[in-house]
């Protein structure tokens, strides 16, 4: 499986990426995250949520090439995976730790722009190359991790930026060596752990009903242009050169 739960100590559930050979998910592996993210929350005894990765980083986005193979039906599905995977994270019943390694690209930008707390490796990188994709989406998350002027500069350039950089915005809880990631991270989810469940859970729901970005509308709204792109068929050529590793026509 793509998504396992593990307990890792009273209170504290971890919900794990280990989808080889970079976590980009497939549409069956956003869903099953989704329903791991919220199941974990729904358990009484639970009082918070780290999502981690295993491998060479945290989340490559989504699986190109399923696109590439299935058109229509993939896109539609890993649009409706991913909505409900970032929204799973905002929506679990209590706070959620993202424990970021190596890269975090595209989806797995949705991922920790929802989360509750961010820590990050010292190598770790945050990007959204959509625009190099032939996609958009996400920048509503991003957004809540930098300055307006950086984020529109990212989405347009399709830049990552280095974990210290993005700890230079205050999104980042902590930077820490790779060896120490998941330590960190539960560190941080110990001390959360010995609060009351019942009001971090009200803790938890309050802050997402002062929010100034309805992040689920807004990111169901960025991918109508994605959509938009692959119905004109400008976003086949970014994906084909993607796939077949070569420089895509960026002419139309």
């Amino acid at each position: 499986m793509a998504i396992r739960t593990e307990q890792a100590a009273e209170g504290i559930a971890e919900v794990v990426m280990d989808h080889p050979p970079v976590n980009a998910l497939d549409v069956a592996a956003w869903f099953e995250l989704a329903d791991a993210l919220l199941a974990a929350g729904r358990v009484p005894t639970n009082r918070v949520v780290v999502l981690r990765a295993e491998g060479r980083g945290f989340c490559a986005g989504v699986d190109i090439k399923e696109i590439q193979a299935k058109g229509d039906e993939a896109l539609v599905g890993v649009n409706r995976g991913c909505a409900a995977a970032f929204a799973a994270v905002y929506d679990c019943e209590v706070p959620v730790i993202a424990a970021v390694n190596g890269f975090c690209l595209g989806g797995g930008i949705g991922l920790v722009g929802n989360a509750d707390i961010i820590v990050a490796a010292d190598d770790a990188t945050f990007g959204l190359p959509e625009v190099d994709r032939g996609a958009l989406g996400a920048a509503t998350h991003l957004a809540r991790l930098v300055p307006q002027h950086v984020l529109r500069q990212l989405v347009y350039t399709a830049r990552a930026i280095p974990a210290a950089e993005l700890a230079t915005y205050g999104s980042l809880a902590a930077v820490v060596p790779p060896t120490e990631l998941r330590a960190t991270a539960l560190g941080i989810a110990s001390v959360i752990a010995g609060k009351s469940p019942s009001i971090l859970r009200r803790a938890k729901e309050s802050l997402n009903g002062i929010d100034p970005v309805d992040v689920k509308r807004s990111y169901r709204y960025e991918q109508g242009f994605t959509y938009e792109l692959h119905v004109r068929g400008v976003a086949d050529e970014q994906r084909a050169a993607f796939v077949e590793k070569r420089q895509a026509d960026t002419t139309t």
